[in-house]
């Protein structure tokens, strides 16, 4: 999801992209172990966004 759709996004929903972010973290890693993972720079990008996410959940919090 880019930036400017996560800004428009509340705190709540924000917090279950961050959910949905690291089941998809934790398959990328099974498939790692597995020998499966063919887009090894997938990992890097769900653990960036994650950070980003956390990042404006934070911002968000602190404006409140």
């Amino acid at each position: 999801m880019e930036l400017k759709e996560l800004k428009k996004l509340s705190t709540k929903d924000l917090g279950e992209h961050v959910l949905a972010l690291k089941r998809e973290q934790f398959n990328l890693r099974m498939q790692k172990g597995s020998g499966q993972l063919t887009k090894t720079h997938d990992s890097r990008r769900v653990r960036r966004e994650i950070a980003r996410t956390k990042t404006l959940i934070s911002a968000k919090q602190d404006k409140s």
